[in-house]
């Protein structure tokens, strides 16, 4: 890990003074991710490619990593390679059990009490990210919902995508924060200005997911890195 990285015993409240507008993944970010709520989606993924395009479990799970590393998510691909209808796909695969997620309210508590604005910026969409938020609790403490959709379906980390997000509501990035659990989705928020902090898995392991995925979490790009979201988040209110 860089030496400039700061991790949760590390970080003080000054470190986040002036902040005003605080950005949320959320998959795997405000809910952690050994819930492993994400597995049913990443399940699901795998079925809809298998069916869509005729082929074997195995060679539709290559395929569906495939286009998750090379496009940003599944969907992006599918619509690419295949034309693919969106909201046939984002139905499919957003059709899971929510009471995996255990609700949070010592999480709710602490966002409610950050000063300025909260939004949950997510490559899901938007009804996805409500039974979420809802199941955890925190939904209500939350200005919007940046979705898929509102991003006219182009995934983080697409600089257009985050462009779309801070017009959209007139984010100064000088004084916002955004967490995230993929390293290359904190790339653009960073050369923007804002704070980065980077969500990993209990005790700081590669447990789940894919290696990849974790590529690039000691970079210069990243100011913070924790693996329990609720006390990081205290210890800078």
């Amino acid at each position: 890990m860089s030496s400039s990285i700061r991790t949760t015993e590390e970080v003080k409240p000054d470190d986040f003074a002036g902040i005003r507008d605080w950005v949320f993944d959320l998959d795997n970010t405000l809910y952690p991710r050994h819930t492993n709520l994400f597995s049913q989606i990443d399940q699901r993924m795998t079925s809809f490619v298998a069916e869509f395009l005729q082929l074997p479990s195995d060679e539709a799970r290559v395929v569906q990593k495939d286009f998750y590393r090379r496009h940003g998510t599944t969907l992006r691909g599918l619509m690419l390679e295949h034309a693919v209808d969106p909201d046939a796909f984002l139905e499919y695969v957003h059709d899971i059990d929510y009471s995996w997620i255990d609700p949070d309210p010592g999480l709710g508590e602490v966002i409610a009490a950050l000063p300025g604005r909260k939004f949950i910026f997510t490559n899901g969409d938007r009804k996805h990210a409500e039974r979420a938020a809802r199941q955890l609790g925190i939904l209500d403490h939350f200005e919007d919902i940046f979705d898929l959709v509102a991003a006219d379906l182009v995934p983080k980390p697409a600089a257009e995508t985050y462009d779309k997000f801070v017009g959209l509501h007139r984010v100064d990035t000088a004084n916002a924060a955004m967490f995230e659990d993929l390293a290359r989705n904190l790339e653009v928020p960073k050369r923007l200005g804002m704070r980065t902090v980077l969500i990993v898995p209990a005790n700081f392991e590669d447990t789940f997911g894919d290696v990849w995925e974790h590529e690039g979490h000691d970079g210069s790009h990243i100011d913070y890195v924790t693996d329990d979201l609720g006390t990081f988040l205290k210890s800078i209110s």
